[in-house]
């Protein structure tokens, strides 16, 4: 209890030091209360909602420190750093977590040589590396060292032993160069200089003997002097007064202003043998390189630590985060609010961390689904999906994922993709990625194969639409083909959707204008409610309403047929009824077409399924997920008693284009065998 209370008390010091605001004290404090929503709740104290984002917050941290710690940690630091940026809605979180994490390290002595190395071992996998993305130095450089120390005791002793002296001994020196310089500056007449000392801890001593494969005597910049200036001049003329007050290293002077580095980065560096006869590192830049060096994500720390690119809104919120702690810093000197109660994630990630079962981290596009995640795993699991679980639970291929969630893929034996994957209506693929792995499948196929499944599912959506009797030859050239079979093979292949060649048949079939024919009496204007405006032979005064036979909706080919008491009839040209009037008198047949009115259309839509739990709660989500309004339903049980319903559903929709959209996503639901046109 002891421990706890002094962990605690020591990350509020750590959390003042960084100019936490008192939402961030009073949240750092009520986490560290076990069970306190219970608690709260028997008390009937209600936590304001600013704290819950806070605590909520610290929970989530809490779940990858369990995904870190149970799937072997390291595997996958970076997914896990990502993840955690993902899954906190009030980035204030972060100093939270980093604060305590230091805490505990301080405290780790205590604990049993296992668990103090499972902490060291998160602290350098995630703790640090945030650290040093939001610039937070005084705990970055200590989580490091910290863990360096448990993680390589041996190379930890080994290096400070080799040390000529210790931390607070560097440090002494560095504020005695700095006084020394500065003199020398002011002597100059350079007075708006601003110098700060940096010396170099033993984690990253460790890193640069690595990289560079040179003994600790060859590393001049373990301790290092930042002199920051108004303008380039001025940083040359620095340098100059640094190597007339200081004899300089030969071959250890960079000029990163006249040759920037390929990340943008420019500075001055050069290595001198300062007082004592010790090497000391100078850098020198302007105020705005530093800016650009320190809030530019992409400049310090990828190059830092030759990370990969990452999404761009989280390169935004690290950014965000950075400068907001900066200011934070300036508004406590002047002793004003701090603007961290602003640190909210208002900036939306654009991109999903999805979990394998065995905790690795699948970074996915926004809008991903569980067979994209597949596809993200490797080809074949994509391949030879069947099925997917997201945390536990059967969910449909089209389920699109949220930060967090568990993905199990179900597989079959055999590599089986499906082609109305590539179709966009049924929402299974949302990554271009995934699409063009799909179709690299089917091109492998012959050309036969292509055909054949082309065909099914060209017809299968034009006899939905009422269109299977029509001729594709005239629309060949809007798809840049020569033939039916070669359209046949682009729908086969993902490449044109059968919806897109609906669609271009239904404006081929569009009625020409005609020239007015005499005007004749006109009934009174009006229209019924769910027909749109119809225009008849160029006027659109006439009475006109839908066909109930046929339904027809705006974007589709349409005729009209002139009834004796209800003005104008409006058919689609292939419906049976409008058919054998037109036979018997076509004289009475009116060329029509759409008018420029928009609305909702009611439409029957007629759907064949295995009852199954759900059927109807997923069918009514589907709908207004797509914004349709359901304006009746009836379900009735199939007569050939296999445990099949029929539904009928009025919908309104926009147009035709939404109703295909409709029809697409329910013939692609778990049970569903058909959804056409009532």
């Amino acid at each position: 209890m002891r421990d706890a209370a002094d962990v605690l008390a020591d990350t509020l010091r750590i959390l003042v030091s960084l100019n936490a605001d008192a939402d961030v004290m009073a949240a750092a404090l009520l986490d560290a209360l076990v069970d306190v929503e219970p608690r709260a709740a028997e008390a009937k104290v209600a936590i304001p909602e600013r704290l819950q984002a806070l605590l909520e917050g610290q929970r989530a941290a809490s779940r990858v420190w369990a995904l870190h710690r149970d799937h072997g940690g390291g595997r996958n630091p970076e997914g896990m750093r990502r993840l955690l940026l993902a899954l906190v809605r009030d980035l204030r979180v972060v100093p939270i977590v980093l604060a305590r994490q230091l805490s505990r390290m301080r405290a780790a002595w205590r604990l049993p040589l296992e668990e103090q190395r499972a902490l060291a071992q998160l602290t350098r996998d995630i703790h640090a590396p945030l650290a040093n993305r939001l610039g937070i130095w005084q705990l970055k450089w200590e989580l490091e060292d910290l863990a360096f120390r448990s993680l390589e005791t041996e190379t930890y002793l080994r290096i400070a032993r080799l040390l000529d002296d210790n931390r607070s001994g560097r440090e002494r020196y560095i504020e005695q160069a700095k006084r020394q310089l500065h003199e020398a500056l002011v002597a100059q007449g350079i007075t708006g200089a601003e110098i700060a000392g940096r010396p170099k801890h033993i984690f990253s001593i460790w890193k640069k003997m690595r990289k560079k494969d040179a003994p600790i005597s060859e590393l001049y910049d373990l301790r290092a002097l930042r002199v920051l200036v108004d303008d380039v001049g001025d940083c040359y003329a620095v340098l100059g007064l640094v190597h007339a007050l200081w004899l300089p290293v030969p071959s250890e002077f960079d000029d990163y202003i006249a040759r920037p580095k390929s990340n943008g980065y420019r500075s001055l560096h050069t290595a001198v043998v300062g007082p004592d006869g010790k090497t000391l590192e100078v850098q020198i830049r302007t105020r705005e390189m530093h800016a650009q060096a320190e809030l530019g994500v992409a400049a310090h720390w990828r190059y830092k630590e030759g990370g990969a690119a990452g999404g761009a809104a989280m390169d935004k919120r690290i950014a965000w985060m950075r400068k907001l702690l900066e200011q934070a810093a300036e508004a406590a000197k002047e002793g004003e609010a701090s603007p961290l109660d602003a640190m909210d994630s208002e900036l939306v990630e654009d991109r999903v961390y999805a979990l394998t079962p065995k905790g690795e981290v699948v970074d996915l596009q926004q809008g991903a689904t569980v067979l994209d995640f597949a596809y993200q795993v490797h080809t074949m699991v994509g391949h030879r999906c069947r099925g997917a679980k997201v945390d536990g639970r059967i969910v449909q291929l089209n389920h699109q994922l949220r930060s967090g969630e568990r993905v199990e893929i179900l597989t079959g034996k055999t590599a089986e993709p499906r082609r109305d994957w590539l179709q966009a209506s049924s929402g299974s693929l949302a990554s271009n990625r995934s699409r063009e792995k799909v179709r690299a499948w089917f091109n492998k196929l012959d050309r036969a194969r292509n055909l054949q499944a082309g065909r099914e599912l060209l017809d299968k959506d034009l006899r939905r639409m009422g269109l299977l009797q029509a001729d594709l030859q005239p629309v060949l050239g809007k798809f840049n083909v020569d033939s039916i079979d070669d359209l046949l093979v682009l729908v086969a292949l993902g490449d044109v959707g059968p919806n897109q060649v609906g669609r271009a048949l239904l404006d081929l079939e569009k009625p020409a204008e005609e020239p007015a024919l005499p005007a004749s009496p006109a009934p009174a204007k009006t229209t019924a409610p769910a027909a749109g405006t119809v225009t008849v032979q160029g006027v659109d005064n006439l009475l006109a309403q839908v066909a109930r036979c046929c339904q027809p909706l705006p974007g589709e080919a349409i005729v009209g047929y002139l009834t004796r008491a209800r003005g104008v009839s409006v058919h689609r040209p292939d419906c049976a009824s409008f058919l054998r009037l037109a036979s018997k008198q076509p004289a009475r047949v009116l060329p029509v077409e759409w008018g420029a009115r928009s609305g909702g259309h009611e439409v029957a839509v007629r759907i064949e399924a295995v009852d199954r739990k759900w059927l109807l709660k997923d069918i009514t989500t589907l709908v207004a997920q797509l914004g349709i309004h359901v304006l009746g339903l009836h379900a009735d049980q199939a007569r050939d008693g296999n445990g099949r319903v029929v539904l009928s559903v009025r919908v309104r929709v926009g147009d035709y284009g939404q109703l295909g959209l409709l029809l697409g996503r329910l013939e692609a639901m778990a049970g569903i065998e058909s959804a056409r046109r009532g």
